[in-house]
């Protein structure tokens, strides 16, 4: 079992010496106290402007990649893994920040406890993580906490060990310093990508951060955000979903209360119902987006199909059998409502009927149009997976019949001889 250890770099002239050094020295240390039997070093410079690269050159024990331009903190670690095909892969920042050894227990952990992904945790004891950025990743822990009900402590940790065939499951993984909140997203919310963790030392950094708290701090949460709708979109739609559903029926249960008992509203409840409408509107479009997002999941090769009470609920809502019940139920209600109004205005030109009728209306109306444009998209998404997939499969196909296909032996030219024979 070989380990290849990443080093990113960008402008790291200060420190990228010693982090060879140590973490060169730190080979036979990991070889003896892990199951890891070899140890390669990889240093991908991303774009240095300084005297990065030709320090690197000096050492011939390590693998040096070269991006001529900047290509970001994500894109020259996923480089470095490709250099070879060791079982492991971990990496560490260039800036002096972590002990290479601490690889030695990374791995122990991960073999041990058989888990996909080991990172070392930079908030324990002996930590001098700045305060700042110490609290911003407790807010971003806390976050991943609610949306995924499993913990972990530091999400951005830049030391960590990936068992190789996780890489298939953990990716795509974004090019930016978003790359680690990113990863630890994507492995919690998904239970087949156990994660270990484990205290330890954190040195202040040689030379200038070129974290952003703020930018940096955005981007992170927008990570965040994005791999919980891709691998878990039920957590944020459905709850979005939810909120607004019992918000409508807090602000819209004195209105219906009035009006069961004395059949009549208040005019100062306009405002009260139209919140509600755009609440029910919301709540209606997060179901709209949650089965597309669930349709778009079955791209995803060898996921199997949602089946639980939410997938299932939602299969029913969006069927044809389904939508045809509520168009059943709903019309002849909007009709109640507007259609007073509908033949005084033709008759009349005027319209009596309370302006709380066409509010309901017109949520009713608006819903319906949601739900059918909604299975209207899903059924054109579902088009278009059945025909990626079916030219996928043809062009597999070719690609073995042309594999299998004997070559053809060329035929030997019949020389002409015209010119080679003498009249006499």
């Amino acid at each position: 079992m070989r380990l290849t250890i990443v080093i990113p770099a960008l402008n790291e002239e200060q420190a990228i010496a010693s982090i060879i050094e140590r973490t060169l020295a730190a080979r036979e240390h990991i070889v003896s106290h892990s199951p890891v039997t070899g140890v390669d070093v990889v240093v991908v410079s991303d774009g240095s402007t300084d005297g990065t690269v030709d320090i690197a050159r000096g050492y011939e024990d390590i693998t040096l990649i070269v991006f001529e331009k900047n290509q970001g903190y994500g894109a020259a670690i996923k480089r470095g893994f490709s250099v070879n095909q060791s079982e492991l892969v971990g990496f560490l920042d260039a800036d002096g920040t972590c002990d290479p050894r601490f690889f030695a227990e990374l791995c122990s952990d991960l073999c041990n406890q058989n888990a996909a992904i080991a990172l070392g945790s930079r908030l324990g004891p002996n930590s001098e993580m700045p305060p700042i950025r110490r609290l911003g990743n407790r807010i971003y822990a806390t976050i991943l906490s609610v949306l995924t009900n499993r913990i972990v402590h530091d999400t951005a940790s830049g030391m960590r060990v990936i068992r190789r065939e996780a890489l298939d499951e953990l990716y795509p993984l974004p090019d930016g310093l978003n790359f680690t909140p990113a990863m630890s997203a994507r492995a919690l919310l998904d239970e087949r990508l156990p994660i270990v963790e484990r205290p330890m030392s954190y040195k202040e950094r040689v030379g200038e951060s070129k974290l952003s708290v703020v930018r940096d701090g955005v981007r992170f949460l927008q990570t965040i955000i994005d791999m919980t709708l891709f691998v878990k979109p039920a957590r944020v739609f459905l709850s979005i979903a939810i909120l607004c559903g019992l918000i409508t029926v807090f602000f819209a249960a004195h209105p219906i209360e009035m009006w069961l008992t004395q059949r009549r509203l208040e005019e100062s409840m306009i405002y009260r119902l139209l919140f509600c409408s755009f609440l029910g509107s919301l709540g209606v479009l997060s179901l709209s987006a949650l089965i597309i997002a669930q349709t778009l999941r079955s791209l995803e090769r060898n996921r199997p199909d949602d089946d639980s009470l939410v997938a299932r609920g939602l299969r029913g809502l969006f069927s044809k059998t389904g939508l045809t019940a509520i168009c059943a139920i709903t019309t002849p209600v909007i009709l109640w409502l507007v259609g007073p109004g509908i033949v005084s205005w033709v008759a009349e030109r005027q319209v009596y009927i309370h302006w709380s009728r066409v509010v309901l209306a017109g949520l009713l109306t608006f819903t319906l149009c949601q739900l059918i444009t909604t299975k209207v998209v899903v059924g054109l998404v579902r088009i278009h997976i059945a025909r990626l997939r079916f030219v996928t499969r043809q062009s597999r196909v070719e690609q073995q019949t042309r594999a299998r296909r004997p070559l053809p032996i060329p035929k030997k030219p019949i020389p002409d001889l015209s010119r080679d024979v003498v009249l006499t």
